[in-house]
């Protein structure tokens, strides 16, 4: 009689879960070759490494509130990935050292990878009538950013406000948190005809801003921009087809060069980007290299993607996404 009983109270629950939520797995396996650096940080010798990912992923909405959440399951272990409460106007997310808004660079004791790293742990969000507010904070630090905008017709208005510490170094994952940056930024951007418009500043003692005006003729994209330095960049962009190509100069600056091409046919890719800022003193690696060509081909579920850097660094990988 007990087995009949629990085996109908398991049925009872498990009937009572599916109904109130959705659940989906997706993942990626991935071999590759070779070796890229990232960042500042080359890539080491050539060899053989593999990727396996998996995301679970539910969803429970019974009700007025909304819940999601992930299980994130790797080669390296287990995580959670982001959870978030959602009524109405209004959104909660939780993601451990993983929010974007607030990001710092590692230090060189953290043996990071060359990029900047998110710490960032919570977030409230609110959004109604073309306004949105969101708050992010992190928990070890307290550092938080306040970012605002508001959306009419051709007229975007931005607000962000960013408060830092410059706190101790975590041992555990080797950022310093903040970098002591106490700033608001306001931005307002606006399209009239072929035109986008777009303006930005803040409120240092040495001010920092931006002003930019694009315009869009058919295929083509010419931007005109310019900064605080009195540093001028002209940039163009065309597509045609199958190809796209963009290509800007920069003046009384570093005088940067940067040029991309990207091509597609169906089930092959292929794509070439040069910027001249990204060598000699400040030499990067990877997909932030001063030269990167790549290529890349489907065939069914499986894709192979071959890229290289002129710092002498190849990969080639093959994948399959479920």
């Amino acid at each position: 009689m007990k087995k009949v009983l629990l085996t109908t109270t398991a049925v009872v629950l498990t009937a009572g879960w599916a109904s109130a939520g959705d659940m989906s797995m997706s993942g990626a396996i991935k071999l590759t070759y070779g070796a890229f650096g990232t960042g500042d940080n080359p890539g080491g010798a050539d060899d053989f490494t593999s990727e396996a990912d998996l995301d679970i992923a539910a969803t429970s909405a019974g009700g007025s509130i909304t819940m999601t959440g992930t299980l994130e399951l790797d080669e390296s272990g287990a995580a959670a990935g982001p959870v978030s409460i959602s009524t109405g106007t209004f959104t909660f997310t939780y993601d451990n050292d993983d929010l974007g808004a607030l990001a710092v660079a590692p230090t060189e004791a953290s043996g990071g990878d060359g990029e900047s790293d998110s710490y960032g742990d919570y977030s409230i969000a609110f959004s109604a009538g073309g306004v949105g507010v969101t708050y992010t904070k992190d928990q070890e630090s307290s550092d938080n950013v306040m970012a605002v905008t508001y959306a009419s017709g051709a007229l975007s208005l931005s607000m962000t406000a960013i408060d830092e510490t410059n706190g101790p170094e975590d041992v555990t994952s080797g950022l310093q948190y903040g970098s002591g940056d106490n700033k608001t930024t306001i931005g307002a951007t606006y399209v009239t005809g072929p035109y986008t418009i777009a303006l930005s500043g803040d409120d240092q003692a040495v001010q920092n801003w931006d002003a930019s005006v694009a315009m869009a003729s058919g295929d083509t994209t010419v931007t005109v921009s310019a900064d605080e330095t009195e540093t001028m960049k002209v940039g163009i962009a065309y597509t045609s087809g199958a190809m796209s190509v963009s290509a800007s100069q920069e003046f009384n600056g570093d005088d940067e060069t940067e040029i991309s091409l990207s091509y597609t046919d169906g089930a092959l890719t292929f794509g070439a980007a040069y910027d001249s800022g990204q060598g000699g003193a400040t030499t990067h690696y990877g997909d932030e290299a001063q030269l990167v060509i790549s290529a890349g081909y489907t065939d069914g579920d499986v894709s192979i993607a071959a890229k290289g850097t002129d710092q002498d660094e190849m990969e080639v990988s093959v994948s399959f996404a479920f």
